[in-house]
């Protein structure tokens, strides 16, 4: 979804709000979070995402909270995408997404996440969704790495996360612990043109460089799997 390197900020598309949620059940082999895979007709056509969408006029916190804003959304779109209902005001809120420059659509997305304790059934709408998954983690990455389901890299970070804690409690709690992380995302080539997403703290987070040598903070996308490299941030 992301262009192969930056564009100026003053040629890039202007900002969309969105939210998103993601849905955690707890089972026998671990937790599991709630996927939905869209269909081609709609933007991010094909990927698995979690549900959500772009703000909309009806989510409007009255008293001009964005946060609330956002939760908002993310409980109507997961309603609408998903047809199950979820409590806004029981969400997390552990992250917060810029698009780079180069992204054709540029959503600026709250994440949130929750545990659903009662079970629902899932009811996609076959246009925008064509098919849901409950799908534990770590097992969501490895797919990805063998080529069976795509994912954008805001998408891929946060199940890597997801996958280091168990059960969904400690997810929970592991995000309240500490402030909601902030990406606004560079995107590169390095010289083996190799694409790079980086994040502040990064070496070449400030120059664009991806060859730069120093820290790391950066999703490195290669065609066999994405690749995590974090020497700045705790998580």
């Amino acid at each position: 979804i992301y262009g192969d390197i930056d564009k100026s900020m003053d040629d890039a598309e202007p900002l969309i709000p969105a939210a998103t949620i993601v849905l955690l059940r707890d089972t026998d082999t671990g937790p599991e979070v709630l996927m939905l895979h869209r269909t081609s007709k709609v933007h991010f056509g094909g990927m698995w995402v979690f549900p959500g969408g772009r703000i909309d006029p009806e989510d409007q916190d009255e008293g001009g909270d964005t946060t609330i804003t956002a939760r908002n959304a993310a409980a109507r779109e997961t309603k609408e995408e998903a047809g199950i209902n979820v409590k806004p005001d029981e969400f997390v809120l552990f992250a917060h997404w810029t698009p780079p420059a180069s992204t054709p659509r540029r959503y600026q997305t709250w994440f949130f996440a929750d545990a659903l304790t009662e079970e629902q059934e899932i009811e996609t709408d076959g246009f925008e969704i064509q098919n849901h998954d409950w799908i534990n983690p770590g097992d969501a990455l490895k797919k990805h790495a063998a080529g069976e389901i795509d994912l954008a890299p805001p998408t891929w970070i946060t199940l890597y996360h997801l996958s280091r804690y168990s059960p969904t409690a400690a997810i929970l709690e592991h995000f309240q612990s500490q402030p909601a992380k902030t990406y606004e995302t560079h995107v590169a080539k390095r010289a083996d043109g190799v694409r790079v997403a980086m994040w502040a703290g990064d070496s070449g987070y400030d120059t664009n460089d991806a060859d730069i040598e120093g820290d790391r903070h950066r999703l490195v996308m290669t065609e066999h799997g994405f690749q995590f490299e974090n020497t700045v941030e705790e998580y």
